[in-house]
């Protein structure tokens, strides 16, 4: 296993849409694995393959406390959204903005396993705006392009200082 490179906000890899995964196949396995090591170190809670400039439908989560139940769905879709809820989201792609993104509450997703094998899960709370937030990585998008243009402009600027502080030290 190994540690894959997350890519950061506004890198334009990251505005790819994903493919299908159309086998289960011992890469994709090895890819579920790489993630996790990178999901945990970094830490995070979540992790789309687009986020390791890897653009097939696999997002991986684990937002169990002890952070030992990783789940992976390949090919995920959500099939069934109620409820409205603001939630304060962050992202690994976008390391220290936290902000308020409006998500379904309540989602039933069907995707396949990391074994091949499919199945559906109802989700709501942290679990529910996870999945949702890493799906939207699948399909190219950010969490900050869902705020106000005013607000994308402010974290662009933080994201360029912080950038110029790290290449002046």
């Amino acid at each position: 296993m190994s540690i894959l490179t997350i890519l950061l906000y506004p890198d334009k890899r990251l505005n790819t849409v994903a493919e299908p995964v159309h086998a289960v196949t011992e890469e994709i396995h090895n890819l579920i694995k790489d993630m996790a090591e990178t999901m945990y170190a970094a830490p995070g809670v979540g992790l789309a393959a687009t986020q390791v400039n890897v653009h097939k439908r696999i997002i991986i989560i684990d937002t169990s406390p002890a952070r030992d139940k990783l789940r992976a769905f390949i090919n995920p879709e959500i099939v069934e959204a109620t409820g409205v809820s603001d939630c304060e989201e962050g992202c690994l792609s976008v390391p220290g903005v936290y902000e308020k993104v409006q998500r379904a509450q309540h989602i039933r997703v069907r995707a396949l396993g990391a074994d091949g094998a499919p199945f559906e899960l109802e989700a709501d709370g942290l679990e529910s705006v996870c999945i949702q937030h890493e799906m939207d990585h699948l399909d190219g998008k950010v969490f900050v392009e869902k705020l106000s243009r005013l607000k994308r402009q402010r974290i662009l600027t933080r994201i360029k200082k912080r950038h110029s502080d790290e290449n002046a030290r």
